[in-house]
């Protein structure tokens, strides 16, 4: 966390669950003149939003602290600039990460000015990130603790916002989170971690899905050209998902688990394979709406060496990074990647330091690779 913030103004973005409160009673401690913002940004009273508990809970938080809490509303700013992005992208049989815009359009954009009305010098999160100023530009690093690294998805938010940022459990482990908490008797020190995406709660994704895209339901091809089973409707099925597609136990297969290793949008058609299929592997992808952390890298125009992830909490793998026609970029990995999703971001790191990302648009799939190198990674999972 930065220095010198004694008598400083923050304002916090306080979501009503323990890391930011930690975080909020870390600001204290630090001798910050802190103040708590609350956002809503989804309305929807189904059963399912805890909005209303969220914001009962930051109040709890602001009373045990005496942190002044204010509370904003920006549903249409996140209908507009994620949600919509969200259906947009699934519609056209991608796989979108909403998390990535959130955080630029509204915890790092309205956000963001909002706090600047409330007279804010700096904002602050819950989030596992830290910041470090190098040649005099603020850059991104990874947290300490490597399994809540939230680094991924804030690889979109620019070095201007990064510097007026201050990211508190940067340093922290969760569960030294969780015992500060404890021990200053926050109230919320056992509340459930919130997971998946933020508007879907815990209904199931086919069901609220449903409720806004044509499902359109179709065949599911076998990668041999058997027609297997049919399928719900291709927006709610991603790559190398193996839950709820109902095709097991056929008398003219084996045993072997079945995996999604294509869509064909153009016949509506979802293409299916077994086992260690080689089917989920590439080496090569291309992506497109790069977001750089400060300036691009140096030699992008040459090529330049780097690690990257293509889903979150994965181990950074090694990869050649250059730049391609109309500001695309070329990855090509060192090993095979399994069930790259096009729709997902790739995200580029220089050891610890965070280096920005971008859309992957295109998979440039080998016709043969080795089964020998199939190792199907525990981060993998689908939707169903």
């Amino acid at each position: 966390m930065r220095n010198n913030l004694a008598s400083r103004k923050v304002i916090l973005g306080l979501s009503g669950g323990v890391d930011s409160a930690a975080a909020a009673l870390l600001l204290k401690q630090a001798g910050a003149d802190v103040q708590a913002l609350h956002m809503t940004n989804w309305e929807d009273d189904d059963g399912y939003c805890t909005a209303a508990e969220d914001l009962q809970d930051a109040r709890r938080i602001c009373e045990q602290l005496d942190i002044p809490l204010h509370h904003v509303n920006f549903a249409k700013q996140y209908r507009d600039r994620v949600f919509q992005y969200f259906l947009d992208e699934y519609q056209a049989g991608r796989t979108p990460n909403p998390d990535v815009l959130c955080n630029r359009e509204i915890k790092f954009g309205a956000f963001r000015e909002y706090a600047k009305r409330l007279g804010g010098e700096f904002l602050a999160t819950g989030h596992y990130a830290r910041t470090a100023t190098t040649d005099g530009e603020t850059t991104l690093l990874k947290a300490v603790d490597p399994d809540k690294d939230q680094s991924y998805f804030l690889h979109a938010v620019s070095a201007e916002a990064l510097a007026e940022t201050v990211f508190p459990l940067g340093e922290l482990c969760k569960s030294e989170v969780r015992q500060m908490a404890r021990d200053n008797g926050l109230a919320v020190h056992d509340k459930k971690d919130s997971t998946g995406i933020c508007f879907i709660g815990e209904r199931p994704f086919r069901e609220f899905l449903g409720t806004y895209l044509p499902a359109n339901p179709g065949p599911i091809v076998s990668a041999d050209g058997r027609d297997v089973g049919e399928h719900h409707g291709l927006i709610y099925y991603t790559l190398g998902q193996r839950q709820g597609l109902g095709i097991g136990g056929r008398i003219d297969s084996s045993d072997d688990p079945w995996y999604v290793v294509d869509k064909d949008i153009a016949n509506n058609a979802l293409i299916v394979d077994q086992g260690d299929t080689d089917l989920l592997l590439s080496q090569k992808l291309v992506a497109s709406k790069a977001s750089w952390i400060g300036k691009p890298p140096d030699g992008l125009a040459e090529g330049f060496r780097c690690m990257a992830k293509i889903r979150y909490r994965q181990q950074d793998q090694a990869c050649n990074v250059i730049a391609g026609p109309e500001d695309t970029l070329l990855v090509t990995f060192d090993e095979f990647q399994r069930a790259v999703a096009p729709g997902q971001f790739v995200v580029f790191y220089d050891a610890d330091r965070c280096l920005g990302g971008a859309v992957i648009d295109q998979i440039d799939k080998p016709r043969h690779v080795p089964s020998a190198i199939m190792r199907p990674p525990s981060d993998l999972a689908g939707h169903g």
